[in-house]
């Protein structure tokens, strides 16, 4: 699982765009992106930035280069808080615009983009979503009954992040993994990598065992908070278990059950008893996982269609709304499909 985190740059002014595109045309160039590639690229950055300018003034812009099973990637969220678009579907096709242009901004994001995605909310904000690979995928797309995605971000003037999410299949089921180290920087950074090390290779099924296997390991750094759920499928059962302060929800449409983990601090000091906590599983479920970075009150019914989207949409919408800029800042989703 690629944890490489997300740049950030704030966009509240047209001098700053040329800035960004150059960073990301010269990042993608020195990638490997064919010219064609680099210069369609060029083209959705430029759509995206202007469209924000344009519409909502302000906003935010996350990037970063990174590969999955197909391949290298360029993934791109912007982000804002402005009016909305209350028109979607109309605005997508060509031609049309609500500021005398051309119309060919979200239509050309959607073309030039091997996946594309726009999640709005009147009067709310929007979240527009590009991912473009170095070299297209075959056509066939492998189903999966388990789609994950997820936002993360460095805390302001830091260039590691004390965050981490993984995931792996273990036994007849598939076990996730939040964690924050303690502060932010090379040392949090430091205690997360060991943790999630350690949870790479912990065999054990039961979350208190793998929360007790990561503990003996991460003695040496700073400590973090971590939750561990693991998902069962013979047994159709969730099996949770968390120390400090790593919020974890798993929806049903929008009926959310959250669960609360001890106090504590792993590689320092737990509590000398534990237990997994035991939920039922339901088809369809999603499950959300997020660090203190971002704010812990926030309720998916205020964002209206979101589950019909993939679960890194998911992520941004709720870092868009949600986070807290003094700190590492990472939301994790996985849709179940099962």
């Amino acid at each position: 699982m690629d944890n490489a985190v997300l740049f950030s740059y704030k966009i509240d002014d047209r001098s700053y765009v040329s800035f960004i595109k150059r960073e990301i045309h010269n990042l993608v160039t020195t990638a490997g992106f064919s010219p064609q590639k680099v210069g369609e690229i060029d083209i959705v950055v430029s759509e995206l930035t202007s469209n924000l300018i344009k519409f909502a003034e302000t906003g935010e812009l996350l990037y970063r280069l990174a590969n999955d099973d197909k391949g290298v990637f360029l993934e791109i969220y912007c982000l804002d808080k402005g009016k909305g678009i209350h028109n979607l579907s109309r605005m997508m096709q060509d031609g049309i615009s609500s500021s005398d242009t051309l119309g060919q901004g979200l239509g050309a994001i959607e073309r030039l983009s091997s996946r594309s995605s726009i999640f709005t909310v009147p009067d709310s904000g929007t979240v527009v979503y590009s991912k473009i690979y170095q070299k297209e995928p075959d056509a066939v797309i492998r189903q999966s009954n388990i789609n994950f995605g997820a936002v993360q971000v460095c805390a302001p003037g830091e260039t590691v992040c004390g965050d981490g999410y993984s995931m792996k299949k273990l036994g007849n089921g598939i076990q996730f993994f939040m964690g924050d180290g303690l502060g932010h920087g090379i040392n949090a950074h430091e205690a997360v990598t060991e943790a999630i090390a350690s949870f790479t290779s912990c065999r054990a099924t039961s979350p208190v065992e793998v929360l007790r296997y990561i503990h003996e390991n991460v003695k040496k750094t700073r400590g973090l908070v971590v939750t561990i759920a693991y998902l069962e499928y013979t047994a159709q059962k969730w099996y949770m278990c968390g120390i400090g302060n790593i919020s974890t929800s798993l929806y049903t449409g929008l009926v959310p059950k959250n669960y609360m983990p001890y106090n504590g601090i792993v590689g320092h000091n737990i509590p000398r008893t534990l237990n997994d906590s035991v939920m039922e599983f339901e088809k369809y479920q999603t499950l959300i996982m997020h660090s203190d970075g971002l704010r812990a009150r926030w309720n998916l019914s205020e964002l209206p269609g979101i589950l019909k989207y993939e679960p890194n949409v998911i992520s941004a919408a709720l870092y868009k709304d949600n986070a807290r800029h003094n700190d590492d800042m990472t939301v994790f989703a996985a849709k179940i499909n099962l």
